[in-house]
């Protein structure tokens, strides 16, 4: 089957992974990345001049260049003649598009994914405009959240499906660290992810206070200036990002791995909570029905409800290497066995949209 994964790109966590388990399932896929679009042309003065623009139509998904790449993604379309678009946090693509495309290319099946909560606290209008107007056009809009699936049916979606994230095997599995690994990812409890005012900070700055090594990883420019108000925290500065398998040594080097749940996109799980057991690490999270119904609690992965509870399990977790471990093992047995991988989703999505009568023939190729 011929599909075209669509999407910003910019990121080596999304749409990429997407494009390559497609083709690893056997598809002709292709991507359309549209990034490139807001960077100005090459040369140090013309970057500096031009930058704001680019920048400001990329934010405000407004100009020249949005106009463009929906033109050149009716294009290829019409040229490669996919039978599944797959647009992914179609933040960029317009119904219009959508249209020129579903006419060109007659019997298409046309699928959106956002990985975001459009209709979070304080999200920006201007930001989503696009991707609501496009719901209608959607032969399936695919939500990461439960309560979006009910958002987009308000919105004019006409078909709704739930689909979560996933890990990557061959970027979330166990490795033991080497010496030169230990200084940089060995540690009793670690928080590889993004700042928000939700008082992540006081509970990291709890377990700092406990004595115990800590770890943090994520977007320095949110992280370094909150870490230079915390006298607690400040010694951790500065923090960076992590990728690929430095994300994977972060993790395997902790005894036990914090998760928090992003209030902006009001989740009650996150991706982290698939890649965290995948490790083979003990993954200690907030506590959600949702996530419960995942992963049982104490036994494969635990949660607390609160600051006291979060720091009584780290020191029983710490301290208990054989429980420790044994917890970990489950989680990551239980990942696996219910099919949290990628190449497991994406499958059951084809299965799903060929019974449905979205997709032609066999999902599989």
């Amino acid at each position: 089957m011929r599909i075209l994964v669509a999407g910003d790109g910019h990121s080596e966590l999304h749409e990429q992974p997407v494009l390559e388990t497609f083709r690893a399932l056997g598809h002709d896929a292709r991507g359309f990345l549209w990034h490139g679009y807001f960077r100005p042309p090459a040369g140090a003065l013309a970057r500096r001049l031009l930058w704001p623009f680019y920048r400001a139509q990329d934010k405000f998904v407004r100009g020249p260049m949005v106009s463009r790449l929906n033109r050149d993604l009716v294009r290829l379309a019409a040229e490669f003649r996919p039978e599944l678009l797959f647009v992914y946090r179609g933040t960029h693509v317009t119904a219009t598009a959508l249209r020129s495309i579903r006419s060109l290319v007659p019997g298409i099946s046309i699928a959106g994914y956002n990985n975001d909560d459009p209709f979070g606290p304080g999200q920006p209008g201007y930001r989503w405009r696009h991707f609501l107007d496009c719901l209608p056009e959607y032969d399936i809009a695919l939500a990461y959240r439960h309560h979006n699936l009910d958002d987009f049916t308000r919105h004019g979606a006409r078909r709704v499906r739930l689909l979560r994230s996933w890990f990557i095997p061959e970027r979330n599995h166990p490795v033991r660290l080497a010496p030169q690994d230990s200084e940089q990812f060995a540690s009793d409890v670690v928080f590889a992810g993004h700042y928000e005012n939700d008082g992540r900070v006081e509970l990291l700055e709890a377990v700092a206070r406990q004595g115990w090594r800590l770890r943090l990883f994520g977007p320095a420019n949110y992280w370094n200036p909150v870490l230079a108000r915390s006298v607690v925290l400040r010694h951790l500065r500065p923090v960076r990002q992590v990728w690929g398998e430095e994300y994977n040594k972060a993790l395997c080097g902790a005894k036990v791995a914090l998760c928090f749940f992003s209030r902006l996109n009001r989740d009650t799980y996150t991706r982290r909570c698939f890649e965290i057991p995948a490790t083979g690490t003990l993954m200690l999270s907030e506590y959600s029905d949702d996530l419960a119904s995942l992963f049982a609690e104490g036994l494969e992965a635990d949660y607390f409800r609160s600051k006291e509870e979060m720091l009584a399990k780290l020191a029983h977790y710490i301290g208990d290497d054989a429980r420790r471990h044994a917890i970990a093992a489950a989680g990551m047995a239980r990942v696996s066995a219910d099919g949290h991988d990628i190449r497991s989703r994406l499958r059951e999505l084809l299965d799903w949209m060929t019974t449905a009568g979205l997709l032609g023939g066999d999902g599989h190729a």
